[in-house]
């Protein structure tokens, strides 16, 4: 179902969806790009494999369309997910971009770091491929299908 952005749906097939991978495994990454493609997604992913990177992609943004959804891996050269959510989170025009941590990590630490600097979901990428796949699915599901969004500006 594609909904109005004027009702706080989510955007119509003109305005595909805009998802922000951050992901510094190459086999993860193409797992979870294939898997939304084989869902039927008909939004765009941009992948970037480290911190510094998602934020220089975020910030060069600044008169271009901010993504709908940035997932986000936590242990990434250059700068930690941590450190991006961070940033994320204290900018006024980045902050309300839904944050879903997908990470190895099942830490207490970092899932209580992420949701001190308000992550929107955290979840633990299972080591196997099938595993990993079904999460994706589920993700769809969720961000895409059922969840809102409120318009930008």
């Amino acid at each position: 179902m594609i909904k109005n952005r004027e009702s706080g749906g989510i955007p119509t097939s003109y305005e595909p969806f805009l998802v922000l991978l951050v992901e510094d495994n190459s086999s993860h990454a193409m797992l979870i790009m294939r898997t939304f493609e084989r869902l039927g997604f008909a939004g765009k992913i941009d992948w970037v494999r480290d911190g510094r990177a998602a934020l220089e992609y975020l910030h060069a943004r600044e008169m271009a369309r901010l993504p709908e959804l940035v997932m986000l891996d936590l242990r990434l050269p250059k700068l930690d997910g941590h450190q991006v959510l961070r940033e994320m989170k204290s900018s006024k025009r980045l902050k309300m971009i839904p944050v879903v941590v997908l990470t190895t990590s099942t830490s207490d630490e970092d899932l209580k770091k992420a949701y001190s600097c308000h992550v929107n979901s955290y979840l633990t990428k299972p080591l196997n491929f099938d595993d990993l796949q079904k999460t994706v699915e589920e993700i769809k599901k969720y961000w895409f299908e059922w969840n809102r969004y409120p318009r930008t500006t």
